[in-house]
């Protein structure tokens, strides 16, 4: 059985898996009308291609006309980037603060009725579910991986935990 620090370097490792990847899908929200402009510039083929296409036009005609309205994504960058500090609870002490890498969890199941819901109310096509819903599952697995070595450090005991910052 591994010993309780390789187990906390572990969880650690994990943690900052998880958070890079959770501030990178926030940032990105920032510049959306420009990285979609950038996107369709690639000229992809078929019906993401057309869909890239339909959706910088409608960020286009949004950020013209209606700027205030991008301020929705700069919300959700926000809360992705509130989100991941809740993390260095984990990362202080993984065992006390299980109870956020179980609501994240929660939060990565709660994508697929988001999306069967709202994909077809905001009349995206039916093709772009499994692409939203894919984060839910994607992000569920080292979340998984996190709180099953945490429930392992916890059953090590109530040895002295290492430092956080070691």
């Amino acid at each position: 059985m591994e010993d309780r620090r390789t187990l906390e370097q572990r969880i650690r490792a994990w943690l900052v898996v998880f958070v890079v990847c959770l501030v990178l899908s926030g940032v990105t929200a920032f510049p959306l009308v420009h990285e979609v402009r950038w996107l369709d510039g690639w000229g992809l083929p078929g019906a993401v291609g057309d869909w890239i296409s339909r959706v910088r036009e409608g960020l286009d005609a949004t950020d013209a006309k209606y700027p205030f309205m991008m301020y929705g994504t700069d919300w959700l960058a926000f809360a992705h980037l509130v989100i991941s500090v809740a993390f260095y609870g984990v990362w202080r002490d993984p065992v006390r603060n299980i109870w956020i890498v179980e609501w994240a969890m929660i939060a990565c199941v709660g994508i697929i009725p988001l999306a069967a819901i709202c994909i077809p109310l905001r009349d995206l096509p039916l093709w772009w579910m499994p692409v939203d819903m894919a984060f839910g599952v994607v992000g569920i697995v080292p979340l998984l991986i996190l709180r099953r070595m945490i429930k392992r450090l916890e059953r090590l005991g109530t040895e002295s935990p290492v430092p956080a910052g070691v």
